[in-house]
Parts: structure tokens; C-alpha cells; sequence
């Protein structure tokens, strides 16, 4: 899945649950539920095993959704606590939210090979429901409207 839905449903449960003892770790696990429903994202590691190196369409893709995310990571944060502390705490929703992914950046794109993240990258494997790209970006934009209504109610 991209990262934008990702980030988003990580920021939306801090701002339903502010605590963060509980929040945090539910945003953090929400990234392994978000990956068994039916989506698209790029094939990072079928590139890098054809190719020697991931795309640069795949590059600019994950460097587009990385600022969406960004982006809309920082509204819900701005505009739906009025409180500097929670703010933050939805930052750090948005981040626990993707951090499963982040932990595979510098293998990917720093050619940072290490048996940890190779055992990381079979496990998230193991849970992905990949779809070809229409319905699977479908899924992804629906999931993003639902953080928004969930929010806004």
C-alpha cells in the first residue's frame, strides 16, 4: 500500500484515542491490517531483483506519496487538535503508521543490506494483498475518505 493511506489512518486513530500508549501502538498496527486489503503500490524489491536498483517512475512515485503523506499528515494534525501536545502525538501517529515501510528505505534506496530488513521484507510480503493498479488505488482512495469522514465525525 502507499504510504498516504498509511500515514493517515495512523494520524486519524490519535486523533479518536489521544492517548498515546494506546493510540501509538494501534497506529503502528494498522500498517500490517492496511496491507491485507486488496491495493497497488510499485514492486521496490521485484525492481531491485530485475533491475539492480528500483525505477526511477517507482522513485518519483514513493517520493510523491512520501509528501502527500507529509502534507496530509500535517493537516489532520493542524486542523483537528487545537493542542500542541496532541499535534504532535499525530505526527507521531502518522510516523508509527508508515514505520513499517520507513524501516525498508535505506535497504531499497541506500543499498543498505541487512539480514534484519531482508526477514522484514519476507514478513511484510508474506501479508500483502497486491491488486493491479484501478482497483488498487481504489481501495486506497476509499481508505483515505474514510480517515476523513471518520475524523470529521
Amino acid at each position: 500500500m502507499l504510504e498516504t493511506p498509511h500515514a493517515l489512518v495512523g494520524a486519524a486513530i490519535v486523533t479518536k484515542i489521544p492517548n498515546p500508549l494506546i493510540s501509538l501502538p494501534l497506529a503502528f498496527a494498522s500498517h500490517f491490517v492496511l496491507d491485507m486489503v486488496p491495493h497497488w503500490n510499485p514492486h521496490l524489491n521485484t525492481e531491485l531483483q530485475k533491475y539492480g536498483h528500483v525505477t526511477k517512475r517507482s522513485t518519483i512515485i514513493v517520493a510523491a506519496d512520501v509528501l502527500i503523506s507529509l502534507a496530509l499528515g500535517s493537516f489532520i494534525a493542524l486542523n483537528f487538535s487545537t493542542d500542541p501536545t496532541h499535534m504532535n502525538t499525530i505526527f507521531l501517529g502518522a510516523f508509527a503508521g508508515v514505520l513499517p515501510d520507513v524501516v525498508e528505505g535505506p535497504y531499497f534506496f541506500l543499498s543498505w543490506k541487512n539480514e534484519f530488513v531482508k526477514k522484514w521484507l519476507m514478513f511484510q510480503k508474506s501479508i500483502q494483498v497486491d491488486t493491479t493498479m484501478v482497483p488498487g488505488l481504489a481501495t486506497q482512495i476509499v481508505t483515505v475518505v474514510a480517515v476523513f469522514w471518520w475524523i470529521a465525525s
